[in-house]
């Protein structure tokens, strides 16, 4: 490997949110995705996964430095606002540092924002100081440049700590279109809000693509794991690999 692929595997790997949000994911499956990312000589940012594995999860990571993130309204997207804020205070209760939530996407397509943004909002208000909210666009489901700006906007506005492209589980989830449109409204907002590319990513090349964006966009020092995220598991294969692979292997 060459130098320039350790760098970026040294680079990448720490913003890795190693994930398992697969229908057939089971809690050996989370103690395996566990157990591999304390073994790495350089570690995720954070695991996510779905909220009934949190509790047995949050056990394994007691003491380490990898966060702890966990789904809300996940995939669907629906607006019961109630609802949602329930299961957040759950997750958080057994122990997600971190909550990924799904945009009411299909009531914002609708022209009734408002929900979209109390959502959020709601989440927000009751969101321990210590842990992040990450608001899914569902971009490949907004899909026109002007929703994706507009939908960015209402969520930073409304609370949210980064904003997210996707939850992997529809036609078209990241794009570069899409997080140079997310981006480009992070930095016109001037919060300390952070950007989460999520589904598709498995390359090597695809996270060089996507810093590179942000390095274009927000300033070559801006990616770090408070402002930038990557949603993947395949991605860390290739990255492992620059540094020589798994400890164990």
């Amino acid at each position: 490997m060459t130098g320039e692929a350790r760098a970026l595997a040294l680079r990448a790997i720490p913003l890795i949110d190693l994930t398992d949000l697969s229908d057939a994911c089971r809690p050996d499956h989370v103690d395996a995705l566990a157990r591999r990312a304390l073994a790495l000589a350089v570690r995720p940012a954070a695991l996510c996964i779905w909220p009934q594995f949190v509790s047995g999860a949050h056990a394994l990571l007691a003491g380490s430095d990898i966060a702890l993130a966990t789904v809300v309204n996940f995939p669907h997207g629906g607006d019961d606002i109630e609802r949602v804020v329930e299961d957040m205070q759950q997750a958080i209760a057994d122990g997600a540092d971190e909550i990924d939530v799904v945009l009411p996407w299909r009531a914002f397509l609708a022209g009734r924002r408002d929900e979209a943004r109390r959502m959020v909002e709601a989440l927000a208000e009751c969101l321990p100081a210590d842990t992040h909210l990450k608001v899914i666009l569902e971009t490949g489901e907004l899909r026109e440049p002007s929703l994706i700006a507009a939908a960015s906007r209402l969520a930073i506005e409304a609370g949210a700590h980064f904003i997210k492209t996707s939850t992997g589980k529809t036609a078209v989830s990241a794009t570069p279109e899409a997080a140079r449109l997310m981006l480009g409204c992070i930095r016109e907002s001037g919060r300390p809000v952070g950007f989460k590319a999520s589904g598709g990513l498995r390359t090597a090349a695809d996270a060089a693509l996507y810093l590179s964006i942000a390095d274009e966009i927000m300033g070559a020092d801006w990616a770090t794991p408070r402002t930038f995220r990557f949603g993947a598991s395949s991605l860390l294969d290739p990255l492992v690999a620059a540094l020589g692979g798994d400890p164990e292997a």
